[in-house]
């Protein structure tokens, strides 16, 4: 019968982007339509609780990401559990955000602004929205700055000031617009910002640099060892869905993300295609929600 895909952004941005590429091979693969619905709305929550509290027999699956699936459910009442809730298919991929500055600042590199904001404690501004992505990598980012290395003698650590943001687009307008000076932010929605000059890109949030800023170093490279805060999305079912559909489904997904058009399609655009099944899937969520759980915690993130 037709599948719906339900997606929880709104059409055009990265995870649209591969919803559209998974959806196209999945129906060649088993021979039906793949419709994409998309649920905009809560950070993306919206969607994942319409996948929970639909029918159990195959024909709806979730474009699940990082916001609702390991960080939001430690901020908001998202109505559904992640883990009991949902039965994880396969990881899709993965992107790095990029730290940016407005051009008009006068940081080049990673280690000028990090040596900057320890002599100026408080005095640089940084914009964020509560619970996503690019909030999550500068709450680590302070963190792990913050870390004194054994024996090291009078260790500074980092504070910015957070300017909080109902939406990514007032806040990328500020930035374009001078009135904050960085943030960090998804690749691909930084990209076009970069290439005209209109930001300047320091670093970038994966342990490996992405194809699409080759002469951008990671964070991991420049000081900060095993600094990794990714976006992500993965597909998954509602919690009930029989094992043999789970089964159909997994087979496909696997044969998909092993072709080498698939890989070719995602990675020309900067993501990064993961190992496929449900093992993999599972358990890179429970790290993720380990990592943001001890952020939120150590940072004293409080519920919007």
């Amino acid at each position: 019968k037709p599948i719906t895909l339900v997606v929880g952004f709104a059409a055009g941005g990265a995870a649209d982007h591969a919803a559209r590429i998974v959806a196209k091979k999945l129906a060649e693969n088993l021979g039906t339509t793949v419709v994409i619905e998309n649920k905009a709305g809560a950070g993306g929550n919206i969607a994942h609780l319409q996948v929970v509290q639909g029918p159990t027999d195959g024909s709806t699956i979730l474009l699940g990401s990082v916001g609702p699936l390991a960080i939001a459910p430690h901020l908001t009442k998202v109505g559904y559990d992640p883990q009991k809730d949902l039965a994880p298919l396969t990881m899709g991929m993965n992107f790095p955000n990029v730290l940016v500055v407005h051009p008009s600042t006068p940081f080049r590199t990673f280690r000028e602004l990090l040596d900057h904001v320890r002599a100026n404690p408080g005095k640089l501004n940084y914009g964020y929205t509560h619970a996503a992505s690019g909030h999550m990598a500068m709450e680590l980012l302070k963190l792990e700055a913050s870390r004194c290395a054994p024996g090291t003698k009078d260790c500074k650590g980092v504070f910015m000031v957070g300017i909080p943001y109902r939406g990514g687009g007032p806040m990328l307008q500020d930035l374009l617009g001078g009135q904050i000076p960085l943030m960090f932010i998804n690749q691909d929605v930084a990209l076009p910002h970069v290439k005209a000059g209109k930001l300047r890109a320091l670093a970038v949030t994966s342990l490996q640099r992405n194809p699409l800023y080759p002469d951008v170093p990671t964070i991991d490279e420049s000081g900060l060892k095993g600094f990794q805060a990714l976006s992500w999305s993965g597909l998954s079912v509602v919690r009930g869905t029989p094992q043999p559909v789970i089964d159909r489904l997994d087979a496909a997904l696997r044969k998909i993300m092993a072709s080498a058009d698939f890989r070719q399609r995602l990675e020309s655009v900067g993501f990064v295609v993961p190992p496929a099944g449900q093992a993999h899937y599972t358990a890179f969520v429970k790290s993720e929600l380990d990592l943001w759980t001890r952020v939120i915690k150590t940072a004293g993130i409080k519920p919007e």
